[in-house]
């Protein structure tokens, strides 16, 4: 007898459609698996035969072929466990050969027949609803992630044997309630310890260019001695970002799902993510890699902020492979089986020290290092990188008057309320496109959003030539001084916004 049961393989982000066709008949009672399998799919055999047995049921004491098609597409991991097991059951037909008719499954079984968690749920309930599937089963602790998509039902397993008597018309399968909120959460999220804007003494430009940086979703570069304070406002920076939208949300959710770094209790992220990888990364664990790609710190820090402290003590390779995603958003990982995109929105937020022993240019402490040694450790971050950076800000030494200052400074709340309120009407503006905030805009959309006056092209025009700005840098001080505009409650760039923006170049520019 020959059954068929539907499942998926998760490439990249995107789902395909597996067939797993079982065939029953006469011969010594063997299980052959082909179809392109991995290690992993290989040892299915063993655990779904423990597996039927273990949850009362009959293995087939006949010749089993199991074909996992397209032939010509690998198939990884353990989640076609499930859907083998259940084929090999209607086969031998301990169950209705259409029971599973309109059905996607997927799951790992365990020895005593329990449906383990498998990763990529999320793509796959979205990949099966698209492709007009009814119903997808999935692992129990997987559930609450699959009914994040409506217009499929989702069908939680526990186990193989409550599956068996479900699909059997014993017990009855109970669909998983929707899962998604009508908005994600509004609670910011920071790393640990948490830090509050009004816990920082002083400093009061860099927290003015963090706040510009957060409303527009813009890079930041803080270069400062040693202990003046730079990783602390790159880790109070999550406690004033604006709201995820719901499509965000799920976008994110996606690509931890793929990674398996979703909590199980935490079916969608809610918050933005911050990542912050230490400099021994290598370019494949920043850009994404392996032998079936996944995703790298770019794509986990999608919509959210990539933290780099100690800039220059990172690779020049795993440094340079940010320049195109910073540019396109995207990344694409090409390898001689095909190539996968995965999504790399991210704000780059990196700290570094002026050179090597920490103190060039510090008012009270000399520095010790030559000018060849400043400038060949300047000189590690390329031009082409620093280029593409919004903000270069100085993070200078805070005097004790502020540091000893009992008063409370400005809130991360009250900071953050005026980042949503500029996002907001970048929203309103952005209605009807793709883009989410200032830092996306092309080429095109400055041309329609960020016009200038006879003042301002004239303030410009003298920047370009004093501050030698590439085009790149030019569009980009654009896009800043729109952010400052939307922070002021501003329709229209003036003199006063591009001036601010002008402030966050660097004076001399290594050239894109």
């Amino acid at each position: 007898m020959l059954a068929k049961v539907y499942s998926c393989a998760i490439l990249g982000l995107e789902g395909h459609i597996v067939e797993v066709e079982v065939d029953s008949g006469r011969g010594l009672a063997t299980l052959t698996l082909v179809g392109l399998p991995d290690a992993a799919v290989k040892e299915s055999g063993e655990r779904v035969r423990a597996a039927i047995r273990n949850s009362g049921l009959r293995f087939p004491t006949n010749r089993v072929t199991v074909n996992l098609a397209p032939a010509d597409l690998k198939k990884i991991g353990p989640s076609y466990d499930l859907p083998i097991a259940l084929g090999l059951l209607m086969a031998s037909e301990q169950l209705a050969p259409g029971c599973l008719d309109g059905a996607m499954v997927m799951g790992e079984l365990a020895l005593d027949g329990a449906v383990r968690h498998v990763r990529g749920v999320l793509p796959a309930a979205a990949f099966a609803q698209a492709q007009g599937f009814r119903r997808i089963f999935v692992p129990a602790a997987d559930a609450g992630e699959a009914a994040l998509i409506n217009g499929i039902e989702v069908i939680a397993v526990e186990s193989l044997g409550q599956l068996v008597s479900g699909l059997n018309g014993t017990a009855p399968l109970q669909a998983a309630a929707p899962s998604l909120p009508a908005r994600p959460s509004t609670a910011p999220i920071a790393p640990s310890p948490i830090t509050d804007f009004a816990e920082i003494k002083g400093q009061e430009t860099a927290k003015r260019a963090l706040e510009v940086a957060a409303a527009g979703g813009h890079n930041v570069l803080m270069i400062g001695s040693p202990g003046a304070g730079k990783t602390l406002l790159a880790r109070a920076l999550p406690g004033i970002l604006p709201d995820l939208t719901l499509e965000e949300a799920l976008d994110i959710t996606r690509i931890y799902s793929v990674a398996d770094m979703l909590p199980t209790d935490t079916p969608l992220i809610q918050q933005r993510p911050f990542r912050a990888p230490h400099h021994t990364i290598s370019h494949a664990g920043m850009i994404g890699g392996g032998k079936l790609p996944r995703p790298g710190e770019v794509s986990l820090a999608h919509r959210g902020v990539l933290f780099l402290d100690e800039l220059p003590e990172f690779d020049a390779r795993t440094l340079e492979v940010l320049r195109q995603p910073m540019e396109d958003k995207v990344v694409t990982i090409s390898r001689a089986s095909g190539a996968l995109t995965f999504p790399a929105n991210f704000q780059l937020v990196a700290a570094m020290n002026p050179c090597k022993c920490g103190w060039y240019g510090d008012p009270i402490r000399p520095c010790t290092c030559t000018p060849a040694q400043i400038s060949a450790y300047q000189k590690k971050i390329s031009g082409p990188l620093l280029d593409r950076i919004d903000i270069h800000l100085e993070v200078t030494r805070v005097p004790f008057e502020k540091l000893s200052d009992l008063r409370p400074g400005e809130s991360s709340a009250t900071i953050r309320a005026r980042v949503q309120a500029a996002r907001d009407r970048q929203a309103h503006r952005f209605r009807g496109t793709s883009l989410t905030c200032n830092a996306d805009m092309g080429v095109g959309d400055l041309r329609r959003y960020c016009e200038l006056d006879e003042a301002g092209r004239s303030l410009m025009k003298a920047a370009m030539n004093r501050l030698q700005l590439s085009a790149r840098a030019f569009h980009r001080v654009l896009k800043l001084a729109r952010t400052i505009a939307d922070l002021a409650g501003s329709d229209r760039i003036a003199s006063i916004h591009l001036a601010e923006a002008l402030q966050y170049r660097p004076r001399r520019q290594e050239g894109a």
